[in-house]
């Protein structure tokens, strides 16, 4: 599989695989790390301003740039991420605004991702929380 236009990195296909919808099985990469912890849909003073999940899904994604813009790298770094959310069925009802977001902040799905229902986060409001691994060339 190329690379995506908008990543410096490889997503990984075996032969004879289908080709995944929204992520990459596998990324290849090289160059410095970056661990972004999960971000979840507060705000940099700790607050919340919704429980819409898509609302919440947005401000975590914006939250992981914000990170790895401290490291001078962006979200076209991002190799690996891992979603943890409470309610798969809310999740995937705000599929097309979390798509949205995800597309406007993110840019690309050359990522090896992968999504957890949990039974709860440490937060009693978060509904979503986002981890990530980025490498920069």
């Amino acid at each position: 599989m190329p690379e995506s236009p908008e990543s410096p990195h490889q997503a990984l296909l075996p032969e004879g695989w289908k080709r995944p919808r929204g992520y990459a099985n596998g990324v290849l990469a090289q160059g410095r790390h970056i661990h972004v912890a999960g971000m979840i849909g507060w705000d940099a003073n700790e607050q919340f301003h919704s429980d819409d999940f898509a609302d919440q899904a947005r401000q975590a994604l914006s939250n992981v740039v914000a990170v790895l813009r401290a490291a001078g790298a962006g979200p076209e770094h991002i190799t690996r991420m891992t979603w943890y959310v409470t309610d798969k069925r809310e999740y995937l009802a705000a599929g097309r605004a979390v798509g949205a977001a995800f597309k406007e902040l993110i840019g690309h799905y050359c990522i090896a991702m992968s999504a957890v229902q949990v039974v709860a986060l440490i937060e009693d409001r978060a509904k979503v929380e986002i981890e990530c691994t980025a490498v920069v060339p």
